[in-house]
């Protein structure tokens, strides 16, 4: 990773990195990049490119709205540990849990927790739909957040019946999400849910625009809810 520019785009958010907070990023940086060698982690790994695609994007709903200390939080479709990963970094208090499809992914995320000594976390080999019906994880989360690239209707199905009612699902988008939200409506509200806000930053160093769509849960899912894979999508 770039440290220069790790360190000049947190300013910009108003935050200053401590030196182990920067180390942690360095190490989690290091480890993407060696595992990505043998197995397909992520495109981005050139040292700037990860510093600002991965980590000043990852860590923007710190930023944009407040997340409440000690509060339980999944990353639903974490893939490489983002959001997540940095997130956590920043807010150690969050009890985390990493959830993805693919079990290599999670032995990745596990080593990466190894190196940084997280506490408050667990990392879970299972689909989002299979979650989003087992007794362990529907209901019991403040806040849900998600990078994975999905249309924000299926977003939704797989990240709101995990949340407490109350809770705030996360989701990251860019661009034009008019019609995205447009098309997503009547199922947020099907799975209990309500648009509360869109945050959006300007990622430092970079020209992107990041999209936070903030939605809460308002109501129980419906049990039919979420529903296979295949259905959903």
């Amino acid at each position: 990773m770039d440290r220069e520019i790790l360190k000049s785009g947190l300013i910009e958010y108003g935050y200053e990195l401590s030196e182990n907070e920067e180390d942690s990023f360095e190490t989690f940086s290091r480890l993407l990049v060696e595992w990505n060698e043998k197995m397909n982690l992520t495109a981005v790994t050139e040292a700037k490119e990860i510093s600002i695609k991965h980590f000043l994007d990852s860590i923007v709903p710190v930023f944009s709205f407040d997340i409440k200390e000690n509060s339980k939080i999944i990353d639903v479709g974490t893939g490489a540990g983002f959001p997540g990963v940095p997130i956590k970094i920043i807010r150690p208090d969050l009890d985390f849990t990493f959830l993805d499809s693919l079990n290599k992914r999670i032995n990745f995320l596990k080593e990466v927790s190894s190196n940084l000594n997280f506490e408050k976390s667990e990392f879970v080999h299972m689909r989002a739909e299979d979650a989003g019906k087992d007794k362990k994880f529907r209901g019991k989360y403040d806040y849900a957040v998600s990078r994975a690239v999905a249309p924000l209707k299926v977003l939704s199905e797989y990240c709101i019946p995990l949340l407490k009612i109350g809770g705030t699902f996360a989701a990251f988008k860019a661009f034009d999400i008019e019609e995205e939200l447009n098309d997503a409506k009547s199922m947020i509200g099907n799975l209990g849910g309500k648009i509360k806000d869109i945050k959006e930053v300007k990622i430092p160093h970079s020209d992107i625009v990041r999209k936070i769509v903030l939605i809460e849960k308002i109501k129980e899912t419906q049990k039919e809810f979420p529903r296979k894979a295949n259905k959903i999508k």
